[in-house]
């Protein structure tokens, strides 16, 4: 697959106790940001933070959080990531979507 020289990036905050029909949601998005034939995803674990509610998720062992921030990441062309939004929209209930202009230096399987 080649990707064109510029594209978006679409991070999606999320909590990792968050689900869609009993399955967790960043493995929704994942599934589904394959099935749509867009170029990637990753999925990062956060060892702490907090979202619009403020309250803290943390992997500290006097705090075991059930909850804590997962962050995904989705980059591929322009028009793919736009066709993608509705449906997130539609998934994720808590959290926060951001979209950035990135560069893409290269791109490549072995």
């Amino acid at each position: 697959m080649k990707l064109p020289k510029t594209g978006k990036l679409v991070r999606i905050f999320i909590g990792e106790g968050d689900h869609l029909s009993g399955k967790p949601l960043y493995e929704k998005i994942v599934e589904e940001a394959r099935k749509r034939g867009l170029a990637g995803a990753t999925v990062l674990r956060g060892a702490m933070g907090f979202g619009a509610n403020s309250r803290i998720h943390t992997t500290k062992v006097l705090r075991l959080s059930e909850d804590l921030p997962i962050i995904i990441e989705i980059v591929d062309e322009e028009n793919k990531v736009e066709k993608f939004l509705p449906w997130l929209d539609e998934v994720v209930n808590d959290g926060l979507v951001t979209i950035e202009k990135v560069e893409v230096f290269k791109y490549q399987s072995k």
